[in-house]
């Protein structure tokens, strides 16, 4: 079997192996290229037995800053060599070059405690995480140690070798053995699986961070709700999102309450009906009513209550974003989604209290939380739509035509003092503050003309 690689790869195995050296396509490419998944070149990892002094030597311009044996070649600076066309890459791109290595053990079951270069391809493949990770192809053969094509064919998730040790080895693998699955519809073998479960604990090794990126990571896939039944199954979820598991068994069923689902059902279901891609959308889908259980009351007539629930559900998704290290601008929309989950939807709703809608939750994030609020219907077994709702996305749009502050009026600071001939100060201010207020309730156009003729009108101390 052959792989057909771009040709700028081709050139630089080429190139290697013009200098007698051997040099591959390893990894993500290899998997992604079988499985017809739009395998990215800028994604595209080499290995070699060149150590990575060699590689230098080929390549001056290129760069060396890790232990690694990774070795970055800027296309830009190496397309005479290659025998590149200037159209055939970008100005920034670059290829990863890694010399072929073994790995000694893992002490803290993060990084290997010791590296060796390794003059043969079996040498770096053992050390892979996953068989369908271990294919290498240098354009003419696909290299398959490890049956890794068999287990493309099968759908399978399966270790190079004892799982145990490749779980010890790195943690990580336990995370991303569930995301491979998630997102290539793939199920874990059972060894597997049981290696995976048995070490879930060594998660509390890896830093918040590499857990992060694997979650948001899983939460972008198609499957993404399997993908955390996947991790509660097997306990990995206590390591991730722990403040999950009281949602299981929390009922909602009651007397006056359109809910059907216990509130982990329902946030699953949320998620796997949530459209929109952004995994900190479909993060706040799971998350909006985590804080149910916390607040759950059974009145006396049998109806069960959650006063208060977007409230303590949003302090529990702040704590996972500090936790996982969000920067400050996911952490914000995540937050202010769960928050406002709860907006009331309704035909009598004045312009006023939708544009407080919009400034609660934000102009750039309102379309978000339209989104939750889908999911939210479907996963509590309602239909996706309603004539309201319907009715609120109109409305939506409608109202954003109207200014939301002081800085969307047609006229500025400057435009006051001078048709009122007064210095800056506070008063500015204050009329721009009236004359939005008049424009708010649609007393008064958005317009320059408008707005100065009803500047003149206004109280002022002139100067």
């Amino acid at each position: 079997m052959t792989l057909q690689l771009p040709r700028k790869a081709a050139r630089l195995i080429s190139f290697f192996k013009t200098h007698r050296y051997e040099c591959y396509v390893v990894g993500g490419y290899v998997r992604d290229s079988l499985l017809n998944q739009n395998a990215n070149h800028r994604g595209m990892d080499f290995t070699t037995n060149a150590t990575p002094e060699q590689i230098q030597q080929l390549f001056p311009d290129s760069e060396y800053t890790n232990r690694f044996g990774t070795v970055i070649i800027p296309l830009s600076k190496a397309f005479e060599k290659l025998k590149l066309a200037a159209d055939e890459f970008e100005p920034h791109d670059f290829f990863e070059v890694t010399t072929y290595r073994s790995e000694s053990s893992y002490t803290d079951n993060r990084h290997p405690d010791t590296i060796t270069w390794g003059t043969r391809l079996e040498d770096d493949l053992s050390r892979r995480d996953f068989t369908i990770n271990a294919l290498a192809s240098d354009g003419e053969q696909i290299i398959d140690l490890y049956n890794g094509l068999d287990d493309i064919k099968s759908k399978v998730i399966r270790t190079v070798g004892n799982p145990k040790e490749r779980f010890s080895e790195d943690a990580l693998r336990i995370m991303r053995a569930i995301r491979f699955a998630t997102q290539l519809s793939f199920s874990i073998e059972p060894a597997t699986l049981e290696a995976l479960t048995a070490h879930a604990q060594l998660l509390a090794l890896i830093s918040s961070e590499r857990i992060r990126d694997e979650l948001l990571k899983i939460l972008a896939s198609n499957n993404a709700s399997q993908g955390v039944l996947l991790m509660k199954d097997t306990g990995v979820l206590n390591y991730v999102l722990p403040e999950l598991y009281p949602t299981w068994g929390s009922e909602q069923k009651s007397p006056k309450r359109h809910h059907i689902y216990d509130v982990g059902t329902h946030l699953i279901k949320a998620l796997e009906a949530c459209t929109n891609p952004d995994p900190i959308v479909r993060l706040a889908c799971l998350l909006h009513d985590v804080g149910k259980p916390k607040t759950r009351v059974v009145q006396p007539d049998g109806v069960v209550t959650f006063y208060n629930h977007e409230l303590v559900s949003t302090e529990i998704a702040f704590d996972i974003g500090k936790r996982l290290h969000f920067s400050k601008r996911d952490l914000i929309k995540l937050t202010k989604l769960v928050r406002y989950h709860q907006f009331t939807v309704d035909e009598h709703q004045t312009d006023s209290a939708i544009r407080r809608v919009i400034r609660n939750v934000g102009k750039e994030y309102i379309y978000d939380l339209l989104d939750l609020r889908v999911a939210d219907r479907i996963g509590s077994g309602s239909t996706p739509d309603s004539w309201r709702l319907q009715l609120f996305k109109k409305r939506i749009e409608e109202v954003q035509q109207q200014p939301f502050s002081v800085r969307d009026l047609k006229i500025r600071g400057n435009d006051v003092m001078e048709a009122l001939h007064i210095p800056s100060g506070p008063q500015v201010g204050t009329l721009l503050e009236t004359l939005f207020k008049e424009v708010s309730e649609q007393k008064l156009e958005n317009t320059r003309e408008a707005l100065l003729n009803r500047l003149t009108q206004l109280p002022h101390t002139a100067q």
